[in-house]
């Protein structure tokens, strides 16, 4: 038995993986490689981790009839707070995809009702790009069943190493942006 007081038990280590064989590989091939190899075990992991979770999002979103990228555009816009409207370059800046990856993904949101396209009442050649009632509940619904599979990933690491995982990521994230990435 516990006491209050008694530490949350401590994860079980991980099984060897897919990048522990590589490395292993690395190692034996290329020694002359082994003090960079720890650059090679982040970042497969972090690839393995994105592709994996990138399809069961894909299947999540699926039954709403979007994929990740209209859900990041109908986030963008709910994210945004009333009245759900942003300009294409607003979106596009944000979303960090070109105009035509744009145009591409408004135009399958506009054809299922999800987003409106009106033109821009402050500015007479530009256009705001607004989320319907539809594309509201929509991506109110996507978030919600997101996070459902999304959490227990993260939850399985515990408070603390979830909120540890979370700082070093921000650091790399941080890193990549100054070196220009």
């Amino acid at each position: 038995m516990t006491s209050s007081t008694d530490p949350a038990p401590t994860p079980r280590p991980a099984t060897a993986d897919q990048v522990d064989e590589i490395l292993a590989q690395w190692r034996r091939e290329r020694p002359d490689l082994v003090d960079g190899l720890h650059a090679m075990e982040a970042f497969g992991r972090i690839y393995r981790l994105a592709r994996g979770m990138g399809e069961r999002m894909e299947r999540v979103y699926a039954p709403f009839g979007i994929g990740r990228g209209e859900f990041d555009v109908l986030a963008t816009l709910r994210r945004a707070g009333e009245p759900f409207s942003l300009s294409p370059r607003e979106l596009t800046a944000t979303l960090m995809l070109t105009s035509g990856g744009m145009t591409g993904r408004l135009d399958k949101l506009e054809r299922a009702g999800l987003v409106t396209r009106s033109p821009d009442p402050n500015d007479r050649r530009g256009l705001r790009i607004s989320l319907t009632s539809e594309g509201r509940s929509t991506i109110d619904a996507a978030v919600t069943s997101g996070l459902a599979v999304q959490r227990p990933v993260v939850d399985a690491l515990g408070p603390e190493r979830a909120a540890q995982l979370n700082e070093l990521l921000r650091d790399l994230l941080a890193s990549v942006a100054e070196a220009g990435g």
